[in-house]
């Protein structure tokens, strides 16, 4: 009986806590690991940490820009094909699809299942099946509940973002008492520069990127906030402002207790602080981390099914993706097409190999995307957007985002090659099937035949209102 459309339900609170949810998830629990193997001392470590923030930063307010200036939704899709047209738009769109978003949501997933177990299984490691079935059914969870309310998962997300900022805090306090109390013996020669490999720094960028990830997600939901021109630009600058505070004081807190050998040697950084540092907490820490990744599967999938529904309705995925429940008001198909390839992920997949697998796919479409925006303001001088950013941080951030991938081919050529030729694979079906249309006839007709059975099965019809 009413209209059937995505409505306007993030407010400013609610971005802020989307943002903050996808920032503050397994990246700050398993990524310390990873940064400090790849940069060689806890002084280095701790300035790629602050580096990666001061880059999320440049990446944030770029990307804020974007989104006042583009109206859509959809995230580095919309910005890419937008500014640099179809093409990159369409490689960026089968990159995420078959490669970036299913490795980030393994990864997360995985780290929520082993945390979630590790209580009861210290001090042993937790069974690896085990830990694989806990971090389906976490995905799972989140995946029906963003099928079933807009309004639920945003509620969600804003309780889970303080249930984040609490495990941080827990982190935080302990371990400076114990560095006000004179403890600094773990930070005697920070700087070792026998140890620094400057080939593996870009892993070292990667790690530490991965747990700042999350900066970019007003962009996915901009048709649906509230006051956007004004609300993504403020939720931006206090959560990356808030987001860098908290990590930088967490490391300081992990070295000061744990040491680099302790670091390097642990599977889940966040327990064995505790083991040492706060052993009241051992069972409690955990779980608070494992719903800290919980919050970040659900800002996943909010935010990427709107790509898919963008791009279906932009001409670039099946129609079936840019419908929308009639009742729920929940882009349903969207939200269900990702569960194959993430579950095929956590059934195979190890989280460091998992992370650089994607890296290099996702830095180089974001700066791709701040590429677009130097030329939409070349492109078209007349239109000022409500909020602008200095030139030299869209150039120096993009610059830094196609060096660090140009490097990571010397630092694992391995995974950065599987990912780069996922992207490429995308060129000839752009050609084939969207520029050229030479398959359309015979996928015309059995699209339009399984697009009617399925809208019949899931109940959903095209939007009805424009809302951009």
């Amino acid at each position: 009986e009413e209209a059937i459309f995505l409505r306007k339900k993030i407010t400013l609170l609610r971005a802020f806590s989307l943002l903050i949810g996808s920032m503050v998830g397994s990246g700050i629990f398993i990524s310390p690991k990873g940064v400090l193997k790849n940069s060689g001392s806890v002084g280095f470590s701790l300035l790629v940490w602050f580096s990666c923030g001061l880059l999320s930063m440049f990446g944030a307010l770029c990307y804020a820009e974007l989104g006042t200036r583009i109206t859509k939704s959809g995230g580095h899709y919309i910005y890419i094909l937008e500014t640099l047209g179809p093409l990159p738009s369409f490689l960026f769109l089968w990159a995420e699809f078959f490669a970036i978003r299913p490795a980030n949501s393994a990864v997360v997933s995985l780290a929520f299942g082993r945390y979630m177990l590790e209580p009861f299984f210290a001090p042993c490691a937790a069974p690896v099946p085990a830990v694989k079935l806990v971090s389906l059914l976490g995905y799972y969870t989140v995946l029906t509940l963003n099928s079933w309310s807009v309004t639920w998962s945003a509620r969600l997300q804003t309780a889970l973002s303080v249930v984040k900022l609490l495990a941080l805090a827990l982190i935080i306090v302990p371990g400076m008492m114990l560095l006000a109390q004179g403890h600094t013996e773990n930070f005697q020669d920070a700087f070792d520069r026998q140890s620094l490999v400057l080939d593996k720094l870009p892993l070292a960028f990667y790690a530490g990127m991965f747990a700042y990830s999350g900066w970019f997600q007003t962009g996915f939901v901009r048709e649906e906030l509230v006051k956007p021109e004004r609300n993504i630009p403020l939720a931006v600058i206090v959560s990356v402002i808030t987001v860098i505070v908290g990590y930088m004081l967490t490391n300081v807190s992990y070295y000061t207790v744990l040491g680099t050998e302790d670091v390097l040697a642990s599977p889940a950084v966040a327990v064995s602080f505790v083991q040492r540092a706060f052993k009241s907490l051992i069972s409690v820490v955990p779980v608070l981390v494992a719903l800290s990744c919980f919050g970040t599967m659900n800002g996943g999938i909010f935010t990427f099914s709107r790509t898919l529904f963008v791009a279906s309705r932009e001409g670039q995925w099946p129609p079936l993706f840019s419908m929308i429940h009639i009742r729920r008001h929940t882009p349903l198909p969207a939200v269900m097409l990702m569960f194959p390839l993430v579950t095929a992920m956590v059934c195979i997949g190890d989280i460091y190999h998992l992370l650089n697998f994607f890296s290099f796919s996702r830095w180089l479409f974001i700066g791709l995307a701040t590429l677009g925006l130097i030329v939409h303001r070349c492109r078209h001088p007349e239109l000022h957007s409500p909020f602008q950013v200095p030139l030299f941080v869209p150039v120096s951030f993009t610059i830094i985002c196609l060096f660090t991938v140009a490097m990571s081919f010397y630092s694992d050529p391995v995974n950065i090659s599987i990912g780069c030729t996922i992207v490429l694979s995308g060129f000839p079906v752009y050609y084939l099937i969207i520029h050229r249309q030479i398959f359309l006839p015979f996928f015309s007709t059995l699209s339009d035949y399984l697009t009617h059975k399925l809208q019949l099965l899931l109940e959903v019809v095209q939007q009805e209102i424009k809302t951009y």
